[in-house]
């Protein structure tokens, strides 16, 4: 068993979120599934938000430009952590969809080199950076 190793835990891809349905909704929805429209009732809500989503794009758009958030992924990794903290700066994180801070990132070295977290989706950081921060996580 010496040439196992251990491979790098595996970040989630999506996040799993609770909705609370009428029973009417939820019947319908059922007979949607069953009449093969939707595989489940988990793919005719994916695809209602969706569709709603793109309905609402523009508005979405214009938010983040109005924001200046980015969208998508975004990573920050020790190495720029670091050029941030060499540069005598501080970032303000501003993310739609899902920002990730590197799991070897420090308490210490966040506190200095991050001045705010506002994430509209998710934040994936260690128990101990997403503590040291939690007073800059809005």
């Amino acid at each position: 068993m010496s040439n196992v190793r251990q491979l790098r835990e595996k970040q989630p891809e999506n996040e799993k979120i609770t909705i609370n349905l009428g029973f009417v909704d939820l019947g319908r929805i059922d007979l949607l599934v069953q009449e093969g429209f939707y595989s489940n009732r988990s793919d005719f809500i994916r695809t209602a938000i969706r569709k709603q989503l793109d309905h609402q794009s523009e508005t979405v758009t214009r938010s983040i430009d109005r924001h200046t958030m980015e969208m998508g992924l975004r990573d920050y990794s020790v190495a720029d952590l670091e050029a941030v903290q060499a540069a005598n700066e501080v970032l303000h994180i501003k993310v739609v969809g899902l920002a990730r801070i590197a799991r070897d990132v420090t308490p210490e070295l966040a506190l200095a080199t991050i001045g705010s977290i506002n994430v509209l989706g998710a934040l994936q950081a260690s128990t101990e950076v997403k503590k040291a921060l939690g007073d800059r996580i809005s």
